[in-house]
């Protein structure tokens, strides 16, 4: 019996969007409206996302909109902004508030390369954790008869080859960011 790799296959797609996602949600000198989405406002007793209490857009390359339905809603924006220690600077005018992206510096453009490449790490542990439990199926299988040796080194095979194709999707993703990071 052959094994079936497509669930497995779906598994490291998630692994690869969730780096994307992650990476998507730093702060990369440019306006971005994806680098607010973790940051939850105390709103009508609940706390939300800043996308679901105002409108975000983007102004120019470094600056971002953001103007709130209820517009009491703006100190508690501006103040969940300051907290998210996202390195964003907020400026309230009449209309909303203005999120300022700095320019980013060699000092920041270092760190914010190693935040990707502990983020990256952190994907391919996972990777790791799914190649493990998938191998120990197909020994699994093997075991109980389902499977005949030869099967298994082939399934053995094909393991490996999707773990690279995984890899190497995780390491496409790193190096795109890391252009965008480094300018």
């Amino acid at each position: 019996m052959q094994y079936n790799f497509s669930v497995f296959k779906g598994e490291l797609a998630k692994v690869v969007e969730y780096l994307g996602k992650e990476y998507s949600q730093l702060n990369i000198g440019r306006a971005s409206p994806m680098v607010l989405d973790g940051i939850m406002v105390e709103s009508y007793g609940s706390r939300m996302p800043v996308k679901n209490i105002a409108s975000v857009s983007i102004e120019d390359p470094r600056t971002l909109r953001i103007v709130p339905w209820d517009k009491s809603q703006i100190k508690e924006i501006e103040k969940a902004i300051i907290a998210s220690n996202l390195g964003l600077s907020p400026a309230v005018d009449d209309a909303g508030i203005r999120v300022i992206f700095p320019q980013l510096t060699t000092e920041t453009r270092q760190s914010l390369i190693k935040v990707l490449k502990e983020k990256l790490e952190e994907s391919r542990i996972t990777v790791r954790k799914e190649r493990e439990r998938i191998w120990d199926e197909i020994q699994k299988q093997e075991k109980d008869g389902k499977m005949t040796e030869d099967e298994k080194f082939r399934a053995k095979d094909e393991l490996q080859k999707v773990i690279d194709e995984a890899n190497k999707n995780l390491e496409t993703v790193f190096s795109k960011k890391e252009k965008e990071v480094t300018g």
